[in-house]
């Protein structure tokens, strides 16, 4: 009986054969993702909290004309 690919053996073969390699595509990955979850969380943070945030209080520090 043939053995079957699975569908993870094209990824391993690029990625995890080579030490090297897996310890690059780990750090990158890491980095990048890092990344990607700083963005989504400043961009939900941002938008649950207009009108809250200083940046929106346009009178900050200013005196009323006597």
């Amino acid at each position: 009986m043939p053995k079957r690919s699975s569908l993870l053996d094209g990824p391993y073969r690029i990625l995890g054969r080579r030490n090297c390699v897996n310890v690059t595509f780990v750090i990158l990955g890491a980095f990048f993702g890092e990344r990607a979850v700083d963005y989504g969380v400043r961009k939900l943070w941002e938008r649950n909290n207009v009108g809250k945030r200083f940046e929106d209080i346009t009178v900050l520090g200013q005196r009323k004309p006597e």
